[in-house]
């Protein structure tokens, strides 16, 4: 029982585990809840969701274009995250997207408490990475540098 307990409270050396945990869980969710249904909605749905940027600066021709971006951030690129491939880029489209709708939200005097959360945990895998355990990391690991010492 000590054993164990001393692994939690001294595991400080094992953060590529919730990098991985965190980018599978947020990634799936993501993907299940929002993404799959808008992706696969169509023009119609895309032209929607994409008023919601284009009503705030002005463009409405870019409305389909905006929707469909903002459905491909939530569906491929929820994916590309829990794969760890490409996850930075990624995790700046979902949050540009989140940020969005966190804005609209607010704009209708609601509180966006989920996009806010999602924001949030965007802009953890943009600053920290996707960690030892993503395909990233098995592609490009001859690029990763961390605290200046080349991870391994």
């Amino acid at each position: 029982m000590v054993k164990h307990l001393i692994f939690f409270i001294s595991n400080y050396n094992k953060n590529e585990y919730s990098l991985l945990l965190l980018r599978v869980v947020f990634g799936l969710i993501m993907f299940i809840n929002h993404g799959i249904n808008k992706i696969t909605a169509g023009m119609t749905k895309w032209d929607r969701l994409g008023s919601a940027l284009t009503d705030l600066i002005g463009f409405q021709f870019l409305s389909s274009f905006f929707g469909f971006m903002a459905s491909f951030s939530e569906s491929i690129g929820a994916l590309l995250i829990v794969f760890g491939l490409f996850t930075r880029s990624a995790s700046v489209l979902l949050f540009t997207t989140m940020l969005v709708a966190s804005i609209n939200h607010l704009i209708d005097n609601e509180f966006p408490e989920l996009a806010i959360l999602y924001c949030i945990l965007c802009l953890v895998l943009i600053l920290s990475g996707p960690g030892k355990y993503s395909l990233d990391y098995m592609c490009f690991s001859k690029y990763y540098v961390r605290n200046n010492i080349k991870m391994k």
